[in-house]
C-alpha cells in the first residue's frame, strides 16, 4: 500500500514562468473567492463581479474618475518601487502621503487672494517637501540607530493620521465653516488644471506617469540605480564595493517621500479642493500591493495601479447599487494580496507529489503458522 503527500520542494532556480504567472493567478483566486462571498451575502456573483469591475468603467466619466485614483497609486508607488528594489521595507507611504497633503493644504491655504496659478508651484513644493520630511524622519532613525524601517513608518502613519485630526480641527479649520472639521474651500488658482472641463480628471495623471518614467531611468541607466539595486540584491557585497549604504537608505527614502507628498498635495488641489479628515482611502498602503502586483516593472506599476483603483470605484458601485458595504474594497485588496503572496511562494518552490510504501503488519498467529 502506498501513502500519498503532497509537499513543496525548492527549485534549482526560480521559475521565470511563475513569477508571471502569479499575479494572474492571484487576480483570478481572487475573482473566485469574490464570486463566493457574494454569493454568500444573497447576490448573483456574476452580476455583482460585473458591477464591482464593469460597471465603473461604462463610459468615459468611469474611466475619467479611474484616471483620478490611479494618479495618487502611480505616485506612492513608484517611489515604494525604490525603496523595495533596495529591500528598504518602507510601509509608510500613507503617512507621508498625509503630511504631503497637510502641507500642500497649509500653503494653498496662504494664497487664497492669489490671481496667478503660478502659486501652484510653491504649493506642490510644500506638499512635497512635507513627505520628504516625514520620510527624513524614518531615514534618520535606521541610519543613525539602525531602527526598524518597518516599525518606524507604521507608527509614523498613525501621527500622521493625527497630525491631519488636530489641523483640521484646529489651526486651519475654516472658521465659517459651520464647526465642520475642514478647511476653507481652495480658490481656483490653487487648484490643478483639469484635462478635459467635462471631467474631474486633473494633471496629476500625467505626474504619475512622469514619475514612473524618471523612476524606472534612474533605476535601469543611471549609476546610483545601479547601487540601489545591488545594496537590495546584496547589502555585504555593496559595502564591499565601497557604496554608501547609508546616503543610498536617505535617497531612497527621501524620493519616496517626496513622491508620496505629491501625490498628497495633488488630492487636495485636485479632487477634494480642501483640507478633510479623510484626505486618503489607503492610497498608500494600497501602493504596496501595486508594487508587488506589478513586479517592481514600470507598465506593470501602470496596470496593476488601475487594477487597485478601480477596487475604490468597485466599492462605491455596489455600495449604491447593491447597498453592500464599501469595506469590501479593502476586503478585495485583502485577498489580491493574500493570493499574490501566496502564488509567488511557487517562484522558488514546487509541488511533488511523494508515495510512500506502507510496512505491513503481520499478525503473531500469520508468524507461529508459519513457522
Amino acid at each position: 500500500m502506498f501513502n500519498v503527500s503532497l509537499k513543496l520542494e525548492k527549485r534549482p532556480s526560480d521559475s521565470q514562468t511563475m513569477s508571471f504567472l502569479s499575479p494572474l493567478l492571484a487576480i483570478l483566486l481572487t475573482l473566485i473567492c469574490g464570486g463566493i462571498l457574494f454569493a454568500l451575502l444573497g447576490h448573483d456573483p456574476l452580476e455583482a463581479l460585473y458591477t464591482f469591475f464593469i460597471s465603473p468603467l461604462s463610459d468615459a466619466y468611469g474611466w475619467a474618475e479611474l484616471g483620478i485614483k490611479v494618479a495618487p497609486l502611480l505616485l506612492c508607488a513608484t517611489g515604494l518601487m525604490m525603496c523595495f528594489k533596495a529591500k528598504i521595507w518602507n510601509i509608510g507611504a500613507e503617512g507621508q502621503f498625509i503630511m504631503g497633503g497637510l502641507g500642500g493644504s497649509w500653503a494653498a491655504l496662504q494664497f487664497m487672494d492669489a490671481s496667478s496659478s503660478w502659486v501652484l508651484v510653491p504649493i506642490m513644493l510644500t506638499g512635497m517637501a512635507s513627505g520628504l520630511a516625514w520620510a527624513a524622519i524614518t531615514a534618520y532613525l535606521k541610519t543613525h540607530f539602525k531602527a526598524n524601517e518597518i516599525l518606524t513608518t507604521i507608527m509614523l502613519n498613525y501621527i500622521a493620521v493625527n497630525a491631519l485630526l488636530w489641523a483640521v480641527h484646529g489651526p486651519l479649520k475654516d472658521p465659517q465653516g459651520f464647526n465642520f472639521p475642514e478647511s476653507a474651500l481652495f480658490v481656483d488658482t490653487t487648484l490643478l488644471p483639469l484635462i478635459n472641463e467635462d471631467y474631474r480628471l486633473n494633471i496629476s495623471i500625467f505626474f504619475g506617469l512622469f514619475a514612473v518614467v524618471a523612476v524606472w531611468t534612474l533605476m535601469s541607466r543611471t549609476w546610483v540605480g545601479y547601487q540601489i539595486q545591488v545594496l537590495g540584491e546584496d547589502a555585504k557585497a555593496a559595502r564591499y564595493a565601497g557604496f554608501k549604504e547609508n546616503q543610498l537608505t536617505w535617497f531612497a527614502l527621501l524620493t519616496c517621500g517626496a513622491l508620496a507628498g505629491l501625490a498628497g498635495v495633488s488630492e487636495v488641489t485636485g479632487p477634494i479642493g480642501q483640507l478633510i479628515p479623510s484626505i486618503s482611502p489607503g492610497y498608500g498602503y494600497a501602493a504596496i500591493i501595486v508594487v508587488f502586483l506589478g513586479r517592481m516593472n514600470p507598465i506593470g506599476l501602470v496596470f496593476a495601479s488601475m487594477l487597485l483603483a478601480l477596487t475604490y470605484m468597485g466599492g462605491e458601485m455596489v455600495q449604491m447599487e447593491m447597498a453592500l458595504p464599501k469595506s469590501l474594497t479593502g476586503l478585495f485588496q485583502g485577498m489580491l494580496l493574500f493570493f499574490l503572496l501566496a502564488c509567488d511562494l511557487l517562484i522558488s518552490y514546487r509541488v511533488v507529489l511523494v508515495k510512500k510504501m506502507l510496512d505491513k503488519k503481520v499478525s503473531p498467529s500469520a508468524t507461529v503458522d508459519a513457522a
